[in-house]
């Protein structure tokens, strides 16, 4: 039979907008002769719908989307993911006990329901907290359709490490004859994610003799960004069809072939247009035949997800247009860039507001990326308000000697007046601070830090740098300058990040084995950096939870982000 997978794109809560969109996903499979069609986990409400799921309006409105649903779908067989309620648990009246939801997928066909299984791993770590709101299922069992045997799992269920159980060896050794798995799934990206997900993808297919389809959510939710990546593999985890990453998509595999693993197993399918995306994929015969999956983790992948992540943040919120205080340092150069690729540079406004101690050439170069880009730029000098705090100030300030404080009144100024113009023309702010500063402190609460969504938040100093070479792999974006320049806050005369943090190059290092690999820091020392050093940082990102905390959301690109991911007390006494 011929099976499409529907990669969707879902807008948590708009039931009717996703309900359409299954209902047009449905048509186009059945327009191109497709006898099944599998849509992502949690698709008719969107993932991950949180304490929406606490709300009897919400389960209501979602009941009558998929009641809609299922009365309209004929003989094409559908695969959707649900928040399934349990018997006798609604609306808070509990008649058992457990949670009153199950994670489930559902086979629908002819007006009804005619096969479900319920999500058994409930993944509680880092961003995820289902155990919250759903009661694990029992095991699945196999279902016939059209003459094939199929095993269903439901995203978690083939990640079983964490688990004492693993459904999908019970599912497969307790039943013979299976023919095909298939997972739906709500899988974020992090820089490291797709090859990870490869390798347990290819052990699956190659530890139990089966072919599998792998179905994923694309788009930005929050912070998270699901990256697509839908793809069938052969029984040896060849990659015999795949999606496009971070963008919908629908391609069509012929189940048959993808079984006897033969070569022609992508069908050409007809073309369909989300916006300015291809929603259904004219495929090429063979181009993926059995070929084993390669690494796709790059920096392209990254740009690509802060993009996707950047525009589905603004416009499902309902913003078009953003703005930036652009700096001339790196970090605004690479936020700009994004938001004209995201948003179309006529929707992005580039302000400088240099200070007495800002560069001329920092002018210049933010002005040439403008121009660059096709933004428009503005100059707001803040000399005039600087004074002004100043003299406001000065009758509290005397005796005393000039410090950070002054330099945090130049941060908070320039935080003012972006906000300010974010509020007249109704643009999103976009902040430009980067992994590593956020780190340490290195950034200014109420200036550098106000704004709507913090880019680069998650993306580590480094990685800035590789993202701004990547961006001017065709031709100079960037302004050179940018680049080479030690970067400098410029608050104050030739001053130099170098000159109160260590090289970017140690620095990240020892944030990624602190925050990411949770390594103390004997652990990290034995690595060959400086104790002292390591001791100092650490020192850093414990006094700085406070500013986090009050930190604008953040898009996630790493696998431990300063989001609801990481929870950690603002007050506490540990220092190993």
């Amino acid at each position: 039979m011929k099976i499409a997978l529907a990669q969707s794109n879902p807008i948590i809560g708009d039931f009717a907008y996703n309900q359409n969109r299954v209902a047009e996903r449905i048509r186009q499979a059945e327009q191109a002769d497709c006898d099944l069609i599998i849509f992502p986990e949690l698709t008719l409400c969107g993932y991950p719908p949180q304490d929406l799921l606490e709300r009897p309006a919400f389960l209501q409105a979602h009941d009558q989307a998929l009641e809609e649903l299922i009365a309209s779908v004929g003989e094409i067989g559908v695969i959707l993911g649900v928040p399934e309620q349990r018997q006798g648990q609604y609306q808070g009246e509990y008649q058992s006990k457990g949670k009153p939801l199950y994670n489930a997928a559902l086979l629908l066909q002819q007006g009804r329901v005619v096969h479900r299984v319920r999500k058994q791993l409930l993944p509680t770590y880092d961003v995820f907290d289902e155990s919250r709101y759903f009661e694990p299922g029992p095991p699945s069992l196999p279902f016939s359709f059209h003459g094939l045997r199929l095993g269903l799992t439901i995203c978690e269920d083939i990640w079983p490490s964490r688990y004492p159980v693993d459904p999908v060896a019970s599912l497969v050794q307790g039943h013979d004859g299976l023919d095909l798995l298939i997972n739906i799934s709500a899988s974020p990206y992090h820089h490291g994610k797709l090859v990870e997900r490869n390798r347990l993808l290819t052990a699956l297919c190659q530890e139990n003799n089966l072919p599998l389809l792998y179905l994923n959510q694309v788009g930005g939710q929050d912070s998270l960004i699901f990256d697509g990546h839908s793809m069938a593999l052969n029984r040896q985890g060849g990659l015999c069809a795949g999606a496009s990453g971070f963008q919908e998509e629908m391609i069509v595999v012929d189940s048959e072939e993808l079984i006897r693993n033969v070569t022609r197993n992508i069908l050409p399918v007809m073309p369909g247009t989300v916006g300015a995306n291809p929603c259904v994929r004219p495929c090429i015969p063979g181009r993926h035949r059995g070929l084993p999956l390669q690494p796709l983790d790059s920096i392209a992948q990254v740009e690509k997800a802060l993009i996707l992540g950047l525009r589905d943040y603004l416009h499902k919120t309902g913003f078009q247009q953003a703005v930036i205080g652009l700096s001339g340092g790196i970090d605004s150069a690479v936020t700009a860039v994004l938001a004209a690729l995201a948003l179309g540079p006529e929707n992005v406004l580039c302000v400088a507001l240099p200070s007495p101690y800002t560069a001329q050439m920092s002018i210049d170069d933010a002005a040439e990326l403008a121009g660059n880009l096709g933004c428009a730029f503005e100059l707001l000098p803040i000399a005039r308000a600087m004074e002004a705090y100043g003299a406001m100030l000065a009758p509290l300030f005397v005796g005393r000697e000039e410090d950070v404080t002054e330099q945090n009144l130049q941060a908070r100024i320039r935080g003012n007046l972006l906000m300010a113009l974010s509020n007249k023309f109704g643009s999103l702010l976009l902040t430009t601070g980067n992994k590593s500063e956020m780190a340490v402190g290195y950034c200014t609460l109420y200036g550098d830090m106000s704004g709507g969504l913090a880019v680069l938040a998650d993306v580590p100093k480094v990685m800035v740098y590789e993202l701004a070479h990547w961006m001017n792999r065709a031709g100079e974006v960037i302004p050179e300058r940018i680049i080479t320049r030690p970067p400098s806050a410029e608050l104050k005369p030739d001053q130099a990040d170098q000159d109160d943090l260590p090289p970017y190059e140690v620095l990240d290092p020892i944030l990624t084995a602190y925050l990411e690999e949770h390594l103390s820091i004997e652990e990290i020392a034995a690595r060959g950096f400086v104790q002292a050093t390591v001791e100092d940082i650490v020192r850093r990102i414990r006094m700085n939870e406070h500013k986090r905390k009050q930190a604008p959301l953040g898009l996630k690109v790493t696998s431990k982000a300063f989001g609801y991911g990481r929870r950690y007390p603002i007050v506490h006494g540990f220092v190993g």
